[in-house]
């Protein structure tokens, strides 16, 4: 047995044996018991630098840090520190989308064709609409030409192959996780703004949301003077290697760099504590569980929770015996990502870590079985506090 898990197991008797808790010190003990065991997960796993943060609607619980930006060790990972957030940039993307949608910009049910009249598949085109992109069900081949965006080809010389690509099944009947068909969302947002990608979701999510430290694209990232930088194991140790530009380039669905202190932010908002800026109405729309992700309910560290898995639109939504947390993780060269939260517990946790490391899943999945066993559900109709600018 690990470590850890001999920790996890002493701190959780700690907890039951504590006596009956309030919400806020039940939350508080909570977050104290993860970070003992994230703190010894780093260590031990000789993890170059990792940040987390737990959150309530009403308060960032804890933001913890661990380790450096790079194996050089001259430069400490904080809680303002910009990771890749990988594919949790697609909670952003559909974050923007549903503001959009509910501004009347466009519609869901719209086709994708009429805004992006070139796109072609080897089949009806103009059956995928936009709710397909944003929930991966576009019927096509999952990944489709995710090879192209590795080798570094332009989203426009990416597109022109799409014309080859079969439909596996009708749109919106099945799953087919995709990178560079989710990332027409952009000429989409584009055509019907008249402003860059970029530019509206500074707009609408990072400058409201107060996400000072977040950015989207390559550039913005490695001119940040406090950016995590990547890392792959070489001979069984890390070892520091450049930031790929690749996947920026499908801006939508891996293009979002973010700290922890912003994190805990854009999990406050969806948890409701900022219905100016994100409206729980659109949450409640991108939460919904649309298509069945079966491969999920194998995945290590989470196979032995997941009772059912479905994705919404940029979200995930599983169910872990019988209750239930929208979630996402993300994965580029050098980076990990998981971001997860309950509307039932009212408490939301995102871990980020510049290593390529699957801790990161048994970290997350060790939270959620704390949380479930010492969190008490909050009761319907609670009303969230608001906050302007939180602080840890």
């Amino acid at each position: 047995m690990k470590k850890r898990t001999l920790l996890f197991t002493a701190l959780a008797c700690t907890l039951m044996q504590a006596g009956p808790l309030t919400a806020d010190t039940a939350e508080h003990n909570l977050a104290a018991a993860f970070h003992s065991i994230f703190k010894q997960t780093i260590a031990e796993e000789n993890i170059t630098g990792a940040a987390y943060a737990v959150v309530t609607p009403s308060q960032i619980i804890r933001i913890g840090t661990a380790g450096h930006t790079d194996t050089g060790r001259n430069k400490a990972i904080n809680e303002n520190t910009a990771f890749r957030v990988a594919s949790v940039s697609k909670t952003f993307a559909a974050g923007l989308t549903g503001m959009l949608v509910s501004e009347g910009e466009f519609d869901w049910d719209d086709r994708l064709i009429d805004y992006v009249p070139d796109f072609r598949v080897d089949g009806d085109s103009s059956q995928v609409r936009i709710e397909h992109l944003l929930g991966q069900s576009t019927g096509l081949i999952p990944h489709a030409y995710d090879n192209l965006i590795e080798d570094g080809l332009s989203m426009d010389r990416i597109k022109k192959q799409f014309s080859n690509l079969p439909y596996i099944c009708k749109p919106g009947d099945c799953y087919s996780y995709q990178n560079s068909i989710f990332s027409l969302i952009e000429p989409v947002i584009e055509k019907t703004t008249s402003r860059s990608y970029q530019e509206m979701m500074v707009e609408k999510i990072f400058r409201p949301l107060d996400m000072r430290d977040a950015s989207v694209g390559y550039e913005s990232f490695i001119n940040n003077p406090n950016h995590a930088k990547p890392h792959v194991k070489s001979r069984g140790q890390w070892k520091t290697v450049k930031v790929k530009p690749n996947y920026y380039r499908v801006a939508p669905a891996a293009g979002v760099n973010a700290s922890a202190l912003d994190m805990g932010k854009w999990l406050m908002a969806q948890l409701g504590a900022r219905p100016e800026v994100l409206d729980p109405a659109v949450v409640e729309v991108l939460t919904e569980p649309r298509v069945y992700t079966a491969r999920d309910k194998r995945r290590k560290y989470w196979r032995d929770m997941l009772s059912d898995a479905h994705y919404g639109l940029g979200w995930r939504i599983y169910k872990l015996g019988n209750e239930e947390i929208v979630y996402h993780s993300g994965w580029v060269s050098g980076f990990r990502a998981d971001v997860a939260w309950s509307e039932k517990y009212q408490v939301g946790l995102a871990v980020l870590m510049n290593v390529e490391s699957s801790d990161i899943s048994e970290l997350t999945t060790t939270f959620w079985r704390m949380a479930f066993k010492d969190l008490s559900p909050t009761p319907q109709g609670t009303e969230v506090a608001a906050l302007a600018a939180p602080s840890p």
